[in-house]
């Protein structure tokens, strides 16, 4: 008993600093309600990147190398490479969204031979989308075996941003980049932490799962393939289990059950394969239901009649199934509501509990301490990738902040507006980021009194980008793509104007009631 105590104490404070972790969904083709494939991920630490950038098709001389940096996503920051969380990188080779000249240059930790061409894409603390719907979002796992690498000279030089990036870069499929991706990972090695990548183009989806290994050479990589039709998600726990050799549905390095063995991880499902799960002890941040809550609620919300339980046996329980077939098909919207949930209508909501805010806020402004929800106070921002061959361009659902009280903002493959970037430590009135901290400062901290008007503004925002993105059938890509900038600065007016809303509506505090009067403590007489 006191070794468990030990090693959970020794996990907490080895990955204290690693903010809560991420979210990751994957809506398959057959389980979209137009055909639709859709990756999301909300990116669950404060100190992450807060903007959208993009990253231009290039063409590279011969013989040339590519940089591969580091990432304060990883671990935390880098001075000595100078990599920090904001900006997360310092890069004008690769494009004018990483030239910041007041900033030092990030420097790298290692090079790999650059190709001819590389493609556009879109890009975060992690690749999101490529110009040819390549799809990319992120969640940190953990092992006990080995919860942490820091990087160290002479060691694997990739951690997931970075590899995200360069599959983005290479690749036209799904398929393409988990072999791309594992083939890095043999040569180069890892670092950080253990990672889930889904990675998706227009027809398929896979579930890419990597860990470092012991040795500090290579690592442990492998990828499932999710079937047509189902709904997936992963949320800070590895979700691969059984090591299928010789099923088409797997991707692994073919030595991977004998590199287990050798490590002395090598842990057995009931039908003799290696478990990947069991094998890394891939336990759950924290404390129990930090990760396996969200898997539950996901399910549930969209497959209520599979009549999922809430609790299980132990972190290494099969009661959740890698993905499952939703009850209706699902679209845009129905993916964003369930990164508003914090459980409410269950005996779990995060409105009633102890580390509740006042005016029924779900937020809790510390490290999650009871089952981790959707909702969180710490989200820099959350995607929502999308691609159609009805859509002249891959499109990103973008929501800054805290989704509650932003909408997602679709953008094209293509330059974002300048009004969507901005550095965390430089107040800028004309920059999205800030007026979306003032819309949300103000609605947590008055959840109940103003949450509704924002709840409708948001959902009034997300229903005119729809009709947009709806109406774009017959537009070529850079008219689509000027299309959807326009619409991005229109809700930005749009929220400027909101904040001015709540601030005249509520000022002085006018309008703001206690829900319940407390009992009168004051004196009779005296």
């Amino acid at each position: 008993m006191l070794k468990k105590l030990v090693l959970g104490l020794m996990m907490f404070l080895l990955l204290g600093e690693c903010a809560e972790a991420c979210t990751v969904i994957v809506v398959t083709k057959g389980a979209s309600a137009d055909g639709s494939v859709m990756v999301s991920h909300s990116n669950d630490g404060y100190d992450g990147e807060v903007n959208l950038a993009y990253v231009p098709a290039k063409d590279h001389p011969a013989g040339s190398m590519r940089p591969v940096y580091a990432s304060a996503a990883a671990l935390g920051a880098m001075p000595e490479y100078n990599t920090y969380d904001q900006p997360n990188l310092v890069a004008p080779e690769r494009g004018a969204d990483y030239d910041f000249p007041d900033r030092p240059r990030t420097r790298a930790i290692g090079y790999i031979p650059e190709i001819g061409h590389t493609y556009a894409y879109l890009d975060a603390d992690y690749g999101i989308v490529n110009e040819h719907g390549l799809m990319m979002g992120e969640c940190t796992d953990m092992s006990a075996h080995l919860p942490e690498v820091p990087f160290k000279e002479g060691g694997g030089i990739f951690y997931a941003s970075e590899l995200s990036r360069v599959a983005l870069e290479r690749c036209r499929t799904a398929r393409e980049a988990v072999e791309l991706m594992g083939a890095l990972i043999d040569e180069y090695g890892l670092w950080g932490s253990g990672e889930t990548l889904a990675v998706a183009d227009r027809e398929e989806a896979w579930v890419f799962e990597m860990q470092m290994s012991p040795t500090g050479k290579g690592g442990f990589w492998i990828a499932e393939k999710i079937p047509d039709g189902d709904f997936f998600i992963a949320a800070s726990q590895f979700r691969i289990r059984g090591i299928r050799e010789g099923d088409s549905n797997q991707i692994f390095n073919p030595n991977l059950p004998q590199m287990l063995k050798d490590a002395g991880w090598a842990a057995y499902d009931e039908e003799g394969r290696v478990d990947w799960v069991k094998s890394l002890q891939s336990q759950e941040f924290y404390h129990p239901y930090y990760s396996k809550r969200r898997v539950w609620r996901g399910m549930s919300l969209v497959a209520p009649s599979k009549k999922f339980p809430s609790r299980v046996g132990g972190w290494d329980e099969k009661t959740y199934p890698f993905s499952v077939r939703p009850d209706k098909k699902l679209n845009i919207e129905d993916v964003a509501r369930i990164y508003r949930d914090y459980y409410q209508g269950t005996e779990f909501d995060k409105t009633k509990t102890t580390l509740a805010g006042m005016y029924g806020s779900p937020y809790h402004y510390a490290s999650e301490i009871g089952e981790r929800p959707f909702l969180s106070s710490n989200t820099s921002y959350t995607h929502i990738s999308q691609v159609s061959d009805a859509l002249p361009s891959p499109v990103v659902w973008m929501s800054m902040n805290t989704p509650y009280e932003n909408p997602f903002v679709p953008f094209a493959v293509s330059e974002v507006p300048k009004e969507y970037r901005a550095l965390r430590d430089t107040y800028d009135s004309t920059k999205m980021y800030w007026t979306s901290n003032e819309v949300m400062a103000l609605t947590q901290g008055y959840f109940n009194i103003m949450s509704p008007i924002v709840r409708d503004a948001v959902e009034r925002s997300e229903a005119n980008s729809v009709r947009l993105i709806n109406a774009s059938s017959g537009f070529l890509k850079e008219q689509f793509a000027d299309a959807l900038r326009g619409n991005a600065l229109k809700i930005f007016e749009d929220w400027k104007e909101l904040s001015r809303r709540l601030m005249m509506k509520f000022n002085a505090a006018a309008g703001v009631k206690y829900e319940r009067l407390p009992a009168a403590d004051t004196p009779k007489k005296y």
